[in-house]
């Protein structure tokens, strides 16, 4: 496995162990179809269906993880979750969120939770 597939795997794990701590039921994690991958499929405590991109950055890293997710990556997301949320016979309340997860310099790692992210 290459280093950036663990790094990402572990920064998923991070963010889903946080958000379980939140509340939140995981549902899915790296689900996969024809259009691309849902990193963390999640429902929120508010009963809300939440599609979460993890984004990870290191200590060097410019930009903000966010800035990542630009449009063409949040018009996959948006077609991969209509078709998770047809899979699954699902008709409820969604939305788009971001986990960041921050590498700091003494090898910790921090993460930064965005709710609605984007439409």
């Amino acid at each position: 496995m290459s280093g950036t597939k663990v790094s990402g795997d572990q920064g998923e794990a991070l963010a889903a162990r946080y958000l379980e701590k939140l509340g939140y039921t995981i549902l899915n994690r790296q689900w996969r179809c024809r259009f691309g991958e849902l990193d963390l499929v999640a429902r929120s405590p508010g009963g809300e269906l939440c599609f979460v991109e993890v984004k990870r950055r290191g200590p060097g890293a410019i930009g903000l993880p966010r800035e990542f997710v630009d449009g063409r990556k949040r018009q996959r997301l948006r077609r991969t979750a209509n078709l998770y949320m047809g899979f699954h016979n699902l008709d409820c309340p969604a939305r788009f969120d971001i986990a960041e997860i921050y590498e700091e310099k003494d090898g910790g790692l921090r993460v930064v939770y965005l709710e609605d992210a984007f439409a």
